[in-house]
């Protein structure tokens, strides 16, 4: 999964974030609302198999046992990551998520991209680090139409309409994008303080887009 250029937002040239779902990364910018329905609206969670996983892992179970509101934490090299996730309002999105880390999936992996100009975004969740990686399996959008990325905000790459894998990116100052990426949680204040001091050092060669100047290693991410 990667970010991907090019999208014109009210007058204002900024960067995508798109992900890479098998190998499908054609370059274009997902339409806003194409897909704006509720993966679990029949009661259950479709994950398609697709290309081989950036890691082993398995699929999530076809039916969500998250609710409510779920406290995690993503331990990083930088420090503590504080997140609640809404598994009521985003019940594949958070279940794919809590599966993979109690896989282990996210364990000793290095956020990828970070950019600083146009959107403001820390992107993680690719073992390759490469931003092409993913779980092995796609699942759909879980979207409604109004969605809005400010600073705090954690939501899913994509690269189109029900692309989801593992990629994910932290916002950590308010970013104009379109309602086509699944916001699944929030960062507390002290996690989304840890973002900001990452995004301060800036990107690799202090180029606007790249990886992040100073590692950022995942160590696991626990509930609770």
């Amino acid at each position: 999964m990667r970010l991907r250029p090019v999208l014109a937002l009210v007058g204002l040239s900024v960067l995508a974030l798109s992900g890479c779902a098998g190998d499908a990364d054609t370059g274009t910018t997902p339409s806003p609302t194409e897909s704006s329905s509720t993966a679990a609206a029949s009661g259950a969670c479709t994950y398609a198999p697709g290309a081989a996983p950036a890691k082993p892992v398995d699929a999530p179970p076809a039916e969500p046992t998250a609710t409510g509101d779920v406290p995690v934490t993503i331990a990083t090299s930088a420090g503590d990551i504080g997140i609640t996730l809404d598994a009521d309002g985003t019940p594949c999105t958070v279940g794919s998520f809590l599966s993979l880390a109690d896989q282990g999936y996210f364990d000793d992996t290095e956020c990828h991209r970070l950019t600083t100009e146009g959107i403001f975004v820390l992107q993680c969740g690719d073992p390759s680090a490469s931003g092409r990686g993913g779980p092995g399996y796609s699942f759909p959008d879980e979207l409604d139409g109004t969605e809005t990325y400010p600073a705090g905000t954690l939501a899913m790459a994509n690269a189109g309409p029900n692309t989801n894998g593992s990629q994910f990116f932290l916002v950590y100052e308010d970013t104009q994008l379109p309602p086509s990426y699944t916001v699944f949680g929030q960062m507390d204040e002290a996690g989304l303080a840890v973002v900001q001091e990452i995004a301060a050092k800036g990107a690799t060669g202090g180029a606007p887009d790249g990886a992040p100047a100073e590692t950022v290693t995942i160590s696991g991410v626990t509930q609770g």
